[in-house]
């Protein structure tokens, strides 16, 4: 992989500190309720198509208390794509080589009224250079105030920058993260974007501030919901909702599909999926 410069850098740097704040405050949480729980961090390298260093990354897996599984990736890799892949990428289908780099987290959560949730964002280089992400909550068991807060988090975020980034990446979200199949959405939505590269300061700013509003809100909502009881039929319904998500990670997701083509670690690229989940 070639030397990154300093764009490249810059956000690879602010993933990775954003990893580390995250994942300090989620053990945090497992403090809070009396588990001595903590991440265990696994390297890995990857190796490009035509045989040269491809970059690499770390995962980061922590099961606990509060946490029954959550993942927090960082990567930052680089090379060519392959074959017809390159045409569906942003940039690459006439120049196939490529340099990304960013921060993916899924929380499967122990209490069935705790929600799980997905945060991921990220910066790419083709032809073109643009940021991407989002957050989006995906609860078993609903609750307004739990999504009403969760969005207004992401919609502080966007209002900081543009007015209408709230409602242009609400409705992106509530698109993207739906399941055709089932005919529903895979949660309570968030925000979600793509291809922002028209100004590289001010596109990282945004993703900077989208990253620290999902680190003020989502330990919030985790602590109000963590102590609640719950019964076998709470269990059953998070487990369903559970086969609901996997569908859509495997089948629909692109950062799955990423992955996967690019030659990305196959643990870090599926910790996405949930420890148990129900079919019925």
């Amino acid at each position: 992989m070639q030397p990154l410069d300093p764009q490249q850098l810059a956000a690879r740097t602010w993933f990775e500190s954003l990893r580390d704040r995250i994942c300090a405050a989620f053990e945090g949480l497992e403090r809070e309720a009396g588990s001595d729980a903590a991440f265990a961090y696994t390297p890995w390298d990857r190796t490009d198509p035509s045989g040269a260093p491809g970059g690499g990354g770390v995962r980061g897996v922590m099961k606990g208390r509060v946490f029954e599984k959550v993942g927090v990736n960082v990567s930052t890799v680089g090379g060519t794509f392959e074959g017809e892949f390159a045409k569906s990428i942003h940039g690459a289908a006439d120049d196939p080589r490529f340099f990304a780099t960013g921060i993916s987290l899924v929380a499967h959560m122990a209490n069935p009224h705790v929600p799980a949730v997905h945060m991921n964002t990220r910066f790419l280089v083709t032809t073109k250079r643009w940021f991407g992400g989002g957050a989006d909550l995906n609860p078993p068991i609903p609750y307004d105030v739990d999504t009403a807060d969760f969005h207004a988090a992401m919609q502080a975020a966007c209002d900081a920058h543009d007015p209408a980034h709230y409602p242009r990446f609400k409705q992106w979200a509530d698109d993207y993260f739906y399941i055709p199949h089932r005919g529903v959405h895979r949660g309570v939505g968030g925000i979600f974007y793509d291809h922002l590269g028209d100004d590289f300061d001010r596109d990282f700013a945004f993703t900077r501030d989208v990253g620290d509003a999902f680190l003020s809100i989502y330990p919030a909502l985790v602590r109000r919901r963590m102590a609640m009881p719950f019964d076998d039929a709470d269990r059953a319904r998070q487990l369903e909702w559970r086969g609901r998500y996997a569908e859509f990670n495997l089948v629909y997701d692109r950062g799955t599909l990423f992955g996967l083509k690019t030659g990305g670690n196959i643990d870090a690229i599926l910790m996405s999926l949930p420890p148990l989940a129900t079919w019925s």
